[in-house]
């Protein structure tokens, strides 16, 4: 009896478990609670046998009455299933003398039993009691078979892969019924260990009722059961399966092998525990237990959520383009288990080129261009092709005739399209696969999906790598300009040089003058060149400069020019953290500027000056000034010029990105007819003026 109460707990145990899970779903469907009714009177009566083999309470007459509502429970439920408007015509009127009958011997047997109950006769010995409860359990155990043969004959064919796990749980509790109480009206009492083996027959029934209640979401809606808990559960219980057969074999091998049989043994099941591990580590072991568990225990054969974000999770990871090619096909060929595959992309002439593969050879030359068949058979119907069914099926394929190439690949099976849009990007050739022999309509759509979005992340590489090229074209036009424009300062100069050597060529100090010029302009145009080969501005190193020194040199080498510059004699001597070289082209710029800006009586006056913790350097004029829109439209904007073919419109632009890229700023005042003020501003720390100008003006001095 104690045995009796763990088996009867378990079917308990069981019964809670699907009970809990139908209240968490059910959303008021008729045949949803029909179900969960039947499950809860299953329940208690579980419970009521639990009771019983462990107290002896309540009397066994009462675990009859549960038993009864138990079997008519069930019986309305199945009645839910199979109503006469859904059977067949000729079976309309025998399903409702059936009905009748269960309802009679379902009320007889619950007055029986409780006639028993109440009049104190609880003998279960006693031949007459005994035998009419014994053949009244018969006839509802055979009553039970026949509801369930009921339900499944009429069902439709393409829906008795729903109902057929239903029927094998309900079936076999039935036919367990049906065995103990034949036997009980054979010897005229039950046998003790069948009857406590029944609730552990029950327990077994409980999970397949649940995948069969997930098949159908018009019974309990939103059941859902894992596909990898299932595969896992699987595993497990083929593996379990499998070392208890091992284990009685090596059980058997140490009792019968003589002197030999504990060596043999221990080899044995060494040998069975390395043969397990080789089959659980099966790639096509496992591919395979998948297709059986979609093909016979899932609506779906793919848990599409699932996929989605696995795939997307593979064509997110992180990596160079061209690992992010080969991962489009990895990604496609699991889903179907294809062991190779290969990639053909649209390139810049239309044609499509092979640009990743994955453990398959390619030979050379596999090309397809833009006006063969195969591209335009993918672009125009979107169709995954499958390679055999062209032999077969060649009216499905009539206007696709494929590469010569494709032969000499290995096993060539599928090919995908990676269509973006309207737009064939590319697609996927794939080898045979292993272990998935037909592919249905899911296998084609899932395909089609993926490929979907393989193409657009396809297409975002090809984008990128088009703005990655321009950005490289735009920073060398950029940098090409910079150099362009300090080029024509350097010609100015040596241009100037020129003009007055026929003047002062017998003027030594000239000549001494007109080569340093000569040897910095060379500098310069060096400078440059290793800037052009580089593709890049360098990075010239700042340091502490003294702008006092550069003001004056800047103001002698425009003094050629009218109104000649000048510096405001008590100008503050401040240090900046610049380079020397570029800002002094930066200054002398602004001040060729407010010259041409400037009539040759007017003034153009540099000065400098601190202002709330920055250093200042402010150019001014007298000129003709500019306005307001001007200067917030036009100043800073790159290659808009007032000069014609004489300037460029790059040194504003130029002496600001440079202001900026040492930490200040460039700043403009003006307005029409009134002059103009430009304004360098450097962030310079208190500390630095007081204690390092000394030092500073020490070591620069004018050139």
């Amino acid at each position: 009896m104690s045995i009796a109460a763990y088996s009867y707990g378990l079917g308990l145990a069981g019964y809670l478990l699907l009970a809990l899970a139908l209240l968490t779903v059910w959303r008021g469907r008729l045949q949803g609670g029909a179900l969960l009714l039947a499950v809860m009177v299953s329940a208690v009566w579980a419970g009521a046998s639990v009771s019983f083999a462990a107290l002896q309470v309540p009397a066994f007459a009462l675990v009859l009455v549960a038993e009864v509502g138990r079997n008519a429970a069930w019986y309305a439920y199945l009645n839910r299933l199979v109503r006469p408007d859904s059977a067949p015509q000729a079976a309309s009127q025998e399903f409702r003398w059936f009905n009748i009958l269960l309802g009679v011997v379902s009320i007889a047997m619950a007055f029986w039993v409780a006639g028993i109950f109440f009049t104190g006769d609880h003998g279960l010995t006693e031949k007459t009691v005994s035998s009419v409860t014994h053949f009244g359990q018969v006839v509802m155990a055979v009553l039970g078979l026949a509801m369930v043969e009921q339900v499944y004959r009429n069902s439709r064919r393409q829906k008795r892969w729903a109902v057929k796990l239903l029927c094998f749980g309900l079936g076999g509790t039935f036919a367990y019924d049906l065995y103990m109480y034949s036997s009980a009206m054979l010897v005229q009492e039950v046998d003790v260990n069948l009857w406590a083996a029944r609730g552990a027959v029950n327990a077994l029934a409980v999970p397949l009722l649940a995948v069969s209640l997930a098949r159908n979401p018009s019974w309990s809606p939103d059941i859902f059961v894992s596909r990898h808990v299932a595969f896992h559960s699987a595993a497990l219980l083929v593996a379990g399966g499998y070392l208890l057969l091992m284990a009685g074999a090596g059980y058997y091998i140490r009792l019968y092998g003589g002197t030999w049989g504990g060596v043999a043994q221990a080899v044995f099941l060494f040998a069975a525990l390395v043969l397990l591990a080789v089959l659980l580590a099966s790639g096509k072991l496992r591919a395979q237990i998948r297709v059986l568990l979609s093909k016979h225990f899932f609506r779906n054969k793919y848990e599409y959520r699932d996929e989605w974000l696995r795939f997307t999770d593979i064509l997110s990871d992180s990596g160079t383009d061209e690992a992010l090619r080969e991962r489009v096909i990895t990604g496609v060929a699991s889903l179907v288990d294809s062991p190779c595959g290969g990639l053909w992309e649209r390139g810049p002439n239309g044609n499509f080129a092979v640009t990743a593969t994955w453990h398959l050879d390619v030979p050379p030359g596999a090309q397809v261009k833009s006006d063969e068949s195969l591209p335009t058979f993918l672009m125009t119907t979107g169709w995954v092709v499958r390679i055999d069914e062209m032999a077969t099926a060649p009216e499905r394929y009539r206007e696709l005739a494929m590469p010569a190439w494709i032969d000499d690949l290995w096993e060539p099976w599928l090919v995908v399209p990676l269509l973006h849009g309207q737009t064939l990007e590319g697609f996927v050739v794939l080898s045979r696969s292993g272990t998935v022999e037909q592919l249905n309509w899911e296998d084609t759509d899932i395909l089609k999906t993926v490929g979907r979005q393989a193409a657009t992340h396809l297409a975002m590489v090809r984008v990128s790598e088009a703005l990655s090229d321009a950005q490289r074209f735009d920073a060398f036009n950029r940098l090409s300009s910079y150099v362009v424009h300090d080029l024509k300062n350097v010609a100015a100069q040596l241009s100037l040089v020129a003009s007055n050597s026929k003047r002062h060529m017998n003027n030594p100090e000239f000549v001494a003058d007109a080569m340093s010029t000569v040897e910095n302009a060379t500098a310069k145009m060096n400078k440059m060149l290793g800037q052009l080969r580089k593709g890049r501005l360098e990075d010239t190193s700042t340091k502490l400069v003294s702008v006092l020194p550069i003001l004056d040199k800047v103001i002698r080498a425009r003094a050629s020019d009218m109104p000649v510059p000048y510096r405001v004699a008590d100008s503050e001597r401040i240090i900046v953290s610049a380079d020397a070289d570029r800002l002094a082209t930066v200054i002398e710029h602004i001040v060729q500027n407010a010259q041409d800006a400037t009539p040759a009586d007017g003034r153009v006056q540099l000065a400098t000056r601190m202002d709330d913790g920055w250093a200042c350097i402010d150019v001014v004029d007298d000129g003709c000034g500019m306005d307001d829109e001007f200067i917030a439209t036009r100043l800073f904007k790159p290659f808009d010029t007032t000069k014609g073919n004489a300037g460029m419109g790059i040194g504003v632009y130029e002496s600001r990105e440079f202001m900026q890229r040492w930490g200040g700023d460039l700043s403009v005042s003006s307005s029409p007819g009134s002059g103009t003020t430009f304004t360098l501003r450097f962030p310079v720390d208190a500390a630095l003026r007081a204690g390092n100008a000394g030092r500073v003006m020490q070591q620069e001095t004018p050139h």
